[in-house]
């Protein structure tokens, strides 16, 4: 595996490969249809601009000296959410479907995460992609929110399944969840 900061031809070539494969076999990576090298080129280095200010971390798994799988956590840019961050662009090329890289990915991603001291990673994923979803439980991840038939490719409609993996709080920070009090709270609204 390799962490990139920079990106020469020859990574751009392969990280194309491997994310215009996926879309192209209807994997639901945030494209609706097969990305260019320009579109795959632009977000490389969005990801790797924000990877070198440590706002994010990108993971590469190679076979045979190829690129052949991706993931990427970002941090949340919101200041009140910047200890959590988005797990995406998770990726197997079809090729190498089978051998695991998907699961050596994410296990890498969130052991990264967990080092940068992010306390959450979340992630998406469409509600019919049985296999991720199976991966991501079998990882930790715990779903938290579902939005019906949001996710639109061509005049298809599928769920938005969200879900969540707690890395660990440090000892003083104090966990209130949804419990009434402090900043922010609110009584609870009265119906007649």
């Amino acid at each position: 595996m390799d962490w990139p900061k920079d990106a020469d031809e020859r990574l751009r070539h392969e990280v194309h490969d491997v994310l215009h494969a996926v879309v192209a076999a209807g994997g639901a990576i945030g494209w609706p249809s097969p990305p260019d090298r320009a579109t795959t080129d632009r977000w490389l280095d969005r990801v790797l601009a924000r990877v070198r200010v440590g706002d994010a971390a990108f993971v590469v798994a190679r076979v045979d000296g190829v690129v052949r799988a991706t993931a990427v956590w970002q941090r949340d840019p919101a200041k009140v959410f910047e200890h959590c961050a988005e797990l995406g662009k998770v990726t197997a090329h079809p090729a190498a479907r089978g051998l695991g890289l998907g699961r050596v990915v994410v296990a890498a991603i969130v052991d990264h995460a967990r080092s940068a001291g992010l306390e959450v990673l979340y992630l998406g994923v469409r509600g019919n992609n049985l296999g991720a979803i199976g991966l991501y439980e079998d990882l930790g991840f715990r779903e938290w929110g579902r939005l019906p038939n949001s996710i639109a490719v061509g005049d298809e409609r599928f769920d938005s399944v969200r879900m969540h993996l707690p890395l660990g709080y440090p000892p003083q920070v104090a966990l209130h969840g949804s419990k009434p009090g402090g900043n922010g709270s609110s009584p609870a609204r009265r119906t007649p």
